[in-house]
């Protein structure tokens, strides 16, 4: 833990360089063209709205009770097109309640940070908040029967209440001293729930979390890096969490110049993966090499009998390369890497080469061998920034070595599908897959309950929204 002599230090160096950045933020050229994620499919919702008795279509199944809910950016304030960034946008969660078959409220709230909360003329929710982006607004998660929103960078958890009103910004009843992340894991077998974290202001050190039964944290384990990287992701193995340093590091240029997500892809910064043992201290952890590129989202990891990991990963070949306003990467795909700590090697295999993102599987499986991984289809780039989903779900067998693929049709538009089990002890493919799809021909919304075990065929039931939920990040079933 820092001192109070170092912490005032930082307080004094970061709000000196706040005030260059917003400075310079003023002087930041006009774009000549439309904001990519303030327009289209992205143009932000400006209200908050509680639909009720909500139209549905097929036979919603008996054993589905509680929210699929789904955390994305959206400014409360029309933002300055100069300088906004998708990452930075104040977070708003869609949920969609369900039970007895039925479709019984969709609600969408901003997460009460100190944008929405002068913007709708209210107090700010209790507990300690990181800055001025203190409206998490990557992911949302059910812990220990509470409900989370979560962001990376140095974000403080936020709690809501079941209905999506803020509770208060809350790092898990005060056991996180530091950051939090988008992603974290939870172990089926130990029911410990793991993350990597990192600060923008701590660019020496990443951090290995670990959350009990409880969500109270009973591990935060300084690992040291260099360059500040930005680790968005990570996975966890029986033995290892696994640390993705890869070339997307803090760029002070960035922030001084006024950019508002100051993080760019460096050349300079060496690609490598660090296996952690999870309870052994941050020092003895294994860097092994690896080609560079950069993960948002690996699927899942395991490790095999001759002591090897393997981990599946959507791969960009760069990322924050050129564009200030949202993700560049000029192409992506799924890969299995293989990593072997006593030769320290990483091998790359290709799984499925075209562009695709958000990659969930049957997370019982977790640190376990597995079959299927659900992505969702990217476009062949026709800009430089990933801005709208392709109408495509696939389906890797990774079993069979083959991909299927759902296509919801022109002008409609998946988000991430999450993968629900129809029971604890089922088959890896007996479940829902479950997600939203716009459909930009009409500005409508559609939650998707698929059958996984009949990945092509007819949706069990489509829940219906008569509004464009902007595409966010990512989302989760969240059972009562």
């Amino acid at each position: 833990m820092p001192s109070n002599v170092e912490t005032l230090i930082r307080s004094a160096v970061v709000k000196g360089i706040g005030k260059v950045a917003d400075f310079n933020r003023k002087r930041l050229p006009r774009p000549t063209d439309a904001h990519p994620y303030l327009t289209g499919i992205h143009t932000p919702m400006t209200e908050e709205l509680t639909l009720e008795s909500l139209r549905v279509d097929g036979e919603i199944p008996a054993a589905l009770t509680g929210r699929y809910l789904r955390n994305g950016p959206n400014p409360a304030v029309a933002p300055d097109p100069a300088s906004y960034h998708w990452f930075t946008g104040a977070g708003m969660v869609h949920g969609i309640r369900i039970a007895n078959g039925r479709a019984d409220w969709y609600r969408n709230r901003w997460v009460r940070g100190s944008e929405a909360c002068a913007a709708l003329g209210e107090p700010l929710p209790p507990g300690p908040r990181e800055g001025r982006n203190d409206a998490p607004n990557t992911n949302v998660v059910g812990l220990a029967g509470r409900t989370f929103a979560i962001v990376e960078a140095g974000g403080k958890p936020v709690e809501l209440d079941y209905e999506l009103a803020t509770i208060a910004h809350n790092p898990f009843d005060g056991t996180l001293a530091g950051a939090y992340t988008a992603h974290p894991h939870h172990d089926p077998v130990t029911g410990e729930t793991h993350a990597v974290t990192y600060r923008g202001d701590e660019p020496s050190k990443v951090w290995h979390v670990v959350l009990d039964r409880d969500a109270h944290v009973v591990r935060e384990e300084a690992v040291a890096v260099s360059d500040g990287p930005s680790i968005h992701d990570c996975a966890i193995t029986e033995n290892y969490v696994l640390v993705l340093d890869l070339p997307v590091t803090f760029s002070m240029k960035m922030l001084l110049g006024g950019y508002r997500f100051p993080y760019a892809w460096n050349d300079a910064h060496p690609a490598r993966v660090g296996l952690l043992r999870r309870n052994a201290p941050g020092d003895s952890i294994i860097w092994v090499p690896v080609e560079p590129c950069y993960v948002f989202h690996p699927a899942n990891a395991y490790e095999t009998e001759d002591g090897k990991v393997i981990v599946d990963v959507v791969a960009h070949e760069t990322m924050f390369a050129t564009s200030k306003r949202g993700p560049d990467s000029e192409r992506s795909r799924m890969e299995r890497w293989t990593i072997d700590p006593a030769a320290g090697t990483t091998t790359r295999t290709v799984i499925h080469d075209h562009p695709q993102e958000f990659p969930r599987y049957d997370e019982r499986l977790t640190t376990r061998p597995y079959r299927y991984i659900y992505s969702v289809a990217l476009p062949d780039r026709i800009s430089s920034e990933m801005e709208i989903a392709d109408t495509r779900l696939f389906r890797h067998d990774l079993t069979e070595g083959t991909t299927a693929v759902r296509d919801f049709g022109p002008g409609h538009h998946p988000g991430e599908f999450v993968f629900v089990p129809r029971g604890d002890d089922g088959a890896e493919d007996d479940g829902w897959l479950i997600g939203l799809v716009v459909n930009m021909d009409d500005e409508t919304t559609a939650l998707h309950i698929l059958n996984a075990d009949d990945f092509s065929g007819p949706p069990q039931a489509v829940v219906h929204l008569p509004h464009r939920v902007p595409p966010g990040f990512h989302g989760n079933w969240v059972a009562d």
